[in-house]
């Protein structure tokens, strides 16, 4: 047959599909819409292979409407205008629906040009993106639009569309062959595993490991063995301008923030697997900081040498250094007090309270004829006992504002103890009066 796999198996009612049951479970939204047969405005967002397509032929269907099919990265204003002659004709009088892939490929113009018809009905759009819709595509087409996330398919439901795929293959090799065909589940399950949530990915390389199986003795046998050179890069999708490359990021500090070593170091895998070094070692010093931070200070120090390291050897060598840097910071003591306290303070800044210096803080040493009391009346701590002594250092309108907290860890509660210590010390002269 000439027919690929996976469009011998493409679902044909909506119940067939599998994944996406947070939409597409029997109270789904999406389902209840593909049920009624009525057809709206719909953008579909998520990765390949994870039925976009194939819901919104269902939907098509469904609702007795002629469906056309433009792909954003070569689709024109022609295309859109011949679509729309056809809302004349006896094909178009119920309207019709657009399927429009990798819609975030298209001008605005281009978007602007459906807008008439997506509003009087005679064109029911259904958008597909792998990019997040609220950053590529024109806001007016979005209003008029439904979104719907479609997420990575799951290895458990992947091999439900496998099995089905093993029944199709099976009756292909008796009928075009004469021989059985034995696939072990163990196969399907690495298969399922190894697509990285794509059903049409995992379907084709069933079909791949198919073709090239050897026979002997009547059966035709899919083997581990051959999965190897067919799937071992396929888990990896990845874009650096697209979302996946900034999930993994997040995926990688918040993982770390949260004390998971082993999750961090599986997401610093596959950043470096798919060839980015330079993205993780920005990630890396700037988590030393604002998740380690002041519980131990140390930690971007090492992190920093660590990304030297790694740059100097550049990959594979790389990912020892990343790894310590990683493992160093997600087991270390956390604080945020410092990314707090700057946030704060620059929240001030922005909010205009800023106000003039103190005149003990300014960098000059004479005041003019219209200052009464002359003098700058700087007090130099280090001419004081433990080095400090009490004078204005914020600005009138910001006097008494409190941006750092003391964290609860080793290193601040010692410098927090430091600091009662001075204050201490400090009331003690003062009640002397020895300040």
């Amino acid at each position: 047959m000439s027919t690929p796999l996976a469009d011998r198996m493409r679902p044909q009612t909506i119940d067939e599909v599998v994944g996406q049951s947070h939409i597409l479970s029997k109270n789904g939204i999406l389902y209840r819409i593909a049920q009624s047969g009525q057809a709206t405005n719909l953008i579909f967002y998520g990765p390949p292979g994870t039925g976009k397509t194939t819901v919104a032929r269902i939907i098509a269907k469904q609702a007795g409407k002629k469906l056309y099919k433009l792909n954003g990265t070569t689709a024109s204003t022609a295309d859109f205008k011949e679509i729309i002659s056809s809302l004349d004709t006896f094909e178009g009088m119920n309207g019709v629906v657009l399927y429009l892939d990798e819609i975030q490929y298209l001008n605005k113009k281009q978007q602007q040009t459906l807008l008439e018809f997506l509003e009087n009905g005679q064109i029911t759009l259904i958008a597909s993106t792998t990019e997040n819709p609220y950053f590529y595509i024109y806001n007016a087409i979005i209003s008029r639009s439904t979104v719907f996330e479609f997420k990575p398919v799951s290895p458990e439901e992947i091999e439900q569309a496998l099995h089905r795929g093993v029944e199709l293959l099976t009756k292909q090799a008796q009928e075009e062959e004469g021989v059985q065909l034995c696939v072990d589940d163990q196969v399907l399950r690495s298969i399922a595993l190894s697509c990285g949530g794509d059903v049409r990915k995992s379907i084709n390389t069933l079909e791949v490991a198919y073709l090239s199986a050897a026979v002997e003795n009547g059966v035709k046998t899919i083997t581990a063995e051959q999965l190897q050179s067919i799937s071992q890069r396929a888990a990896l999708r990845y874009d650096k301008s697209d979302d996946v490359h900034y999930d993994l990021l997040s995926a990688l500090q918040k993982s770390v923030r949260g004390s998971d070593e082993n999750a961090a170091l599986h997401y610093l895998a596959r950043l470096l697997e798919a060839g980015d070094l330079i993205s993780p070692c920005r990630r890396l010093l700037v988590m030393a900081s604002e998740d380690v931070g002041m519980a131990y200070p140390m930690c971007a120090v090492i992190v920093k040498a660590c990304v030297d390291s790694a740059l100097q050897l550049g990959l594979p060598e790389a990912r020892i250094p990343l790894a310590q840097a990683v493992v160093t910071m997600a087991t270390a003591p956390k604080s945020n007090s410092a990314y707090l306290a700057i946030n704060q303070a620059m929240a001030d800044v922005r909010a205009g309270k800023v106000g003039d210096f103190p005149r003990c803080l300014q960098n000059k040493h004479f005041d003019g004829a219209e200052v009464e009391n002359k003098g700058q009346f700087y007090k130099y701590p280090h001419d004081y006992p433990d080095h400090y002594v009490r004078q204005q250092y914020l600005p009138d309108i910001l006097q008494g504002t409190v941006y750092y907290h003391f964290g609860q860890n080793k290193t601040e509660d010692a410098a927090r103890r430091y600091r009662e210590m001075l204050l201490e010390h400090l009331a003690q002269r003062e009640q002397n009066g020895e300040e």
